[in-house]
């Protein structure tokens, strides 16, 4: 069974146990208090933080010290807390697909069925391919461009698709004039470098880098005013994995979607965007792809949305119940590192909203 799979049946099993709807005791379940004797029993090495709110009740909140890294350079070992700035790695891809949301409601970006080569005029050479013009914005936001591409090397190797973009002088014309290996919209291919087009395409068509469309349209208005975004050799903000956020404020993001974009009585992201972007655009063994959020194998719409990341970032939002749960680790470029996410879920919050519900 693929990594991929496995991941899929953890949260299937995890939904399988949860109930739609209930009204919740008052009483405080003790989520902490089993998080820290399970970390202190070596039961969840690398974690850093987990954060999980139900119903807008926050039911675990809880932060351990541990090695870090910023964008691969290592921090040592870190006191994290609340207010601790972490990397989210590839989470970061959900927020640009957000952002491209908020974007196109301000009519500032192409439709999803734009031709995508048409919004690079500077690479009017690469349209002599026919197959290379079919792609489309949406090609880009599903990962569904047909272009040869490969994360499968450690992040620390050249030969990775993703780093050898941020080596490149031209990164968008390097993702861009990748082989043609498909058809555009037949296979998926996880590729950082689609992201980096999508948020290309919102600096272009917005005249801010995406770092500042998200403080001033997202960040913002939600409160956030603590962040970092990691920028590459060429100055370009890392669009694929670069973000840095504290548990809290990636929780705000998340507690976002689970209100349908609206946050304080304002409608901060369409909520026909997000209904698009949670549209199945492709089947991944047991999970679903849609525009940069990773979805469930089952449901319509799904039956939670999530954002991951390497060495166990994870945002998960589970609209049924009112779920939304955030963990960081620092458990980089470990094929392993889906298992301390998974473990959170199923071995404590599960339970706890099980509990929550009286049964």
């Amino acid at each position: 069974m693929t990594i991929a799979s496995r991941l899929a049946a953890a949260y299937l099993a995890l939904l399988a146990t949860l109930p739609a709807t209930s009204a919740l005791p008052e009483e405080q379940l003790p989520m902490n208090g089993a998080l820290q004797e399970a970390f202190d029993a070596g039961e969840l090495d690398g974690l850093h933080n987990v954060l999980v709110t139900l119903k807008g009740e926050t039911l675990a909140e809880i932060a351990f010290p541990g090695a870090d890294e910023r964008w691969g350079r290592p921090l040592g070992l870190r006191e994290h807390g609340a207010d601790t700035l972490h990397d989210l790695r590839s989470v970061t891809k959900s927020v640009v697909g957000l952002l491209y949301g908020i974007a196109l409601g301000e009519g500032k970006v192409p439709s999803v069925d734009a031709p995508l080569l048409a919004q690079f005029p500077d690479y009017r050479d690469l349209r002599s391919d026919p197959l290379r013009d079919g792609i489309t914005v949406g090609h880009a936001l599903s990962m569904t461009m047909g272009t040869e591409w490969s994360e499968d090397l450690p992040y620390s190797d050249p030969r990775n698709s993703e780093v050898a973009m941020e080596m490149a002088k031209d990164r968008y014309r390097f993702v861009l004039d990748r082989p043609m290996v498909a058809e555009p919209g037949r296979s998926w291919t996880y590729n950082g470098g689609a992201t980096a087009i999508v948020a290309r395409l919102i600096a272009k068509g917005t005249g801010m880098s995406v770092d500042a469309y998200a403080k001033e349209k997202l960040f913002a208005p939600l409160g956030i005013d603590t962040f970092e975004w990691i920028r590459g050799a060429d100055g370009e903000p890392s669009a694929a994995s670069g973000l840095r956020l504290n548990a809290g404020d990636l929780a705000r993001i998340g507690q976002l979607v689970l209100d349908g974009g609206r946050h304080d009585g304002r409608q901060i992201v369409p909520a026909e965007w997000l209904s698009e972007a949670f549209t199945p655009r492709t089947s991944l063994d047991e999970l679903r792809y849609g525009y940069q959020w990773w979805l469930s194998a089952g449901g319509t719409p799904p039956d939670w949305v999530a954002g991951f990341g390497n060495g166990g970032q994870r945002l998960t939002v589970q609209e049924s119940i009112g779920l939304v749960v955030v963990v960081y680790a620092g458990n980089y470029n470990k094929p392993d590192a889906w298992k301390i996410p998974v473990k959170v879920i199923m071995d404590f919050v599960a339970p706890a909203v099980r509990k929550r519900h009286g049964r």
